[in-house]
């Protein structure tokens, strides 16, 4: 029971700190985004704090369902704002709802939504998306691992003049962990899910994570 407590006080400690620099994260990007100058040396050493103490919140946070809940409201607000959540069940619901994948290839070949269009995220081609998605006015869900990368890419397809856009709260991840099916590269049922690095791996309980080589992504989720 120490122990437990212990363990409560350490997470929610941690937590503070976590959405402390969350909102410096927010703001940092901001700035950068509206041309202000940052300083590359702060900016730096700022960006490996984030990835150091976010990667205990999620060795923390990973072990309780009150956790793994905190991490996604955590995520929520990494998470790009100006673009509407869209809940996993709404979009297993949905089946009219467009489904975008905004991962990498590989990850996207592990394993993937049914019916996902895979878009990329370094690679995302605004060109090719505007021939291949004609219609502005039909409702696209992107998704990605846990849901930042997707709302990056989600902000990009507003910006094009796409109408209702939205980012899928929680990405493949939160899909899996509902008992939602995923389909490999030759659209079979499939139980691997790329787990995008060991970071954000451990949010993963359910499904068989696969991994790349280490330092072969970044931490951006």
């Amino acid at each position: 029971m120490l122990v437990l407590k212990i363990k409560q006080r350490s997470i929610v400690v941690h937590l503070g700190i976590l959405l402390i620099f969350v909102s410096k994260y927010t703001n940092f990007f901001r700035r950068k985004s509206e041309g202000v100058f940052i300083d590359p040396l702060q900016y730096t050493i700022f960006v490996y704090m984030l990835k150091g103490i976010l990667f205990t919140g999620v060795v923390l946070m990973s072990t309780t369902s009150f956790s793994q809940r905190t991490m996604e409201k955590i995520i929520e607000k990494l998470s790009t704002q100006d673009i509407p959540l869209a809940s996993v069940t709404e979009v297993a619901v949905n089946p009219s709802y467009t489904r975008l994948d905004a991962r990498e290839k590989e990850e996207f070949e592990v394993s993937h939504l049914p019916n996902a269009h895979y878009i990329g995220y370094k690679d995302f081609d605004t060109g090719k998306f505007n021939s291949l998605f004609p219609d502005k006015d039909a409702t696209y869900v992107v998704y990605c691992s846990v849901g930042i990368r997707s709302g990056k890419i989600a902000e990009k397809l507003q910006k094009m003049g796409y109408k209702n856009v939205k980012n899928m709260s929680g990405g493949i991840f939160k899909w899996i962990e509902e008992d939602h099916p995923v389909v490999d590269a030759d659209e079979n049922e499939t139980r691997k899910v790329h787990a995008y690095n060991r970071i954000w791996g451990l949010l993963l309980s359910k499904g068989e994570k696969v991994y790349e080589p280490e330092n072969h992504h970044s931490d951006e989720g």
